[in-house]
């Protein structure tokens, strides 16, 4: 097994050392051949992130093209490595071609395996290092898919951003986690919105209610950048706190709802009051944003992470002539005046379909690059997270021009890495 040297380049140096226009300069040069209309060959995949989205990820992508291999996988943890070859052994056999050279270890094994002949890779770490990993493979001439969100602060969106347009000059695909622009029922819900049959969207109200998470007890001899990767969600500079990083679906709808125009400002509210042990990090456990669109529109996003308490995922939209209401993928239901519509059409597996999509893509040539949409929405829920945090209503232009970097300096496995202040609104300052 590879284990590569933990003290690389770390987020925090990448995104100080280079501002969004700089992140393209370093893009710009002798840049790599890129795989195009591949009809026949073979499509080497490499996985970032061995854990259970990932995972899940490297068996959608092995499902979606019988012509593909996983041959090199990257994670801090190498039981991680073995558990996640073990499923994906099981589910696709000889497919997974990854010998003890394609394992790679460590805060700096993305560089390893970016250097394989892979072809695309998957990137499904925890999102306070999607902006370094997606800028590396871009550098690297490597087709993406990227969960979301893209990143945890403006800094992070704003090289994304740039990597993003290098990708596109490139003719480098680029496929987003937003699972639910996959859903065949939300798609053509929304399409119906955007073909006129609710009126003027004057307004959009998601949900994202659910539980606390799994959380893991520190063990005996964990350092504490090591209890913080494993309890990521927990911690803002890996998560961008739950609603950056679970209820950003529901942000990705309502600006799917606005045709992703971008929102003017962002005023919210949130704070910690069941998750108040040390155990769930510094995040809060609830969040109430309300986003102001041109022309009066309003959007409204309510999240929570709260055991013991209701349950419910759905999004409504409000417009002149009727609403549009959904409920997780089981309801799509249309009211305008005396007409109404129902989605009974054919289901899918939105996991799936993304991946059918972006290999479907990379075989004929024909173009896909989501970078901007998954940043901008990305964004959107950075703002909310940003005007609960401080109490103040946040421009979109504040937030994408914020100068605030999460990520701890000088990452290290044996770095003391104290955990953060609870944010406090009125008292926390935006930067």
């Amino acid at each position: 097994m590879n284990h590569i040297p933990a003290n690389s380049l770390s987020r925090r140096a990448f995104l100080e050392s280079t501002s969004a226009a700089a992140v393209g300069a370093v893009l710009v040069g002798t840049f790599p051949a890129v795989v195009k209309g591949a009809d026949d060959r073979v499509l080497k995949i490499g996985l970032v992130g061995c854990g259970g989205r990932g995972t899940g990820a490297a068996n959608q992508a092995l499902a979606a093209d019988p012509g593909t291999e996983l041959t090199a996988v990257a994670d801090v943890f190498p039981e991680q490595i073995e558990k996640s070859l073990e499923q994906l052994r099981a589910n696709h056999g000889g497919r997974v071609k990854v010998g003890e050279g394609g394992k790679f270890v460590g805060l700096a094994a993305i560089d390893a395996l970016l250097a394989t002949d892979i072809d695309v890779v998957l990137l499904t770490t925890p999102p306070g290092f999607r902006p370094e990993h997606f800028a590396k493979a871009v550098k690297a001439g490597k087709h993406t898919f990227c969960e979301k969100p893209v990143a945890v602060d403006a800094p992070g969106v704003r090289g994304f951003l740039a990597a993003a347009a290098e990708a596109k000059a490139h003719d480098l695909k680029v496929q987003s986690g937003f699972c639910w622009r996959s859903h065949f029922a939300e798609r053509e819900s929304y399409r119906r919105v955007h073909d006129g049959m609710i009126g003027d969207v004057h307004a959009a109200y998601g949900t994202y209610l659910g539980n606390t998470p799994w959380s893991k007890a520190r063990q005996e001899g964990w350092t504490d950048l090591e209890y913080q990767l494993r309890n990521w969600m927990y911690f803002c500079w890996l998560s961008g706190d739950h609603l950056v990083e679970q209820a950003v679906h529901t942000v990705d709808k309502m600006c799917w709802a606005f045709r992703d125009v971008l929102p003017l400002s962002a005023t919210g509210q949130g704070g910690r009051q069941q998750r108040v042990e040390p155990e769930f990090g510094h995040i809060y456990d609830h969040f109430s944003i309300a986003y102001e669109y041109p022309a009066g529109a309003r959007g409204f996003i309510a999240c929570r992470q709260q055991q013991g308490c209701a349950g419910d995922v759905s999004d409504h939209v409000i417009g002149s002539k009727g609403t549009l209401r959904q409920t997780s993928g089981k309801l799509n239901l249309i009211t305008a005046g005396a007409d109404t519509w129902k989605y009974d059409g054919p289901k899918n597996d939105m996991y799936q379909t993304e991946h059918d999509e972006f290999f479907a893509s990379i075989r004929s040539g024909a173009a896909m690059n989501t970078g901007e949409k998954l940043a901008h929405s990305t964004l959107a829920a950075i703002m909310g997270r940003m005007s609960a945090y401080t109490g103040q209503t946040i421009t979109w232009e504040q937030a994408l021009n914020s100068q605030e970097v999460l990520a701890p300096p000088n990452l290290d496995m044996q770095k003391k890495l104290e955990t953060p202040p609870v944010p406090i609104p009125g008292r926390t300052k935006f930067i």
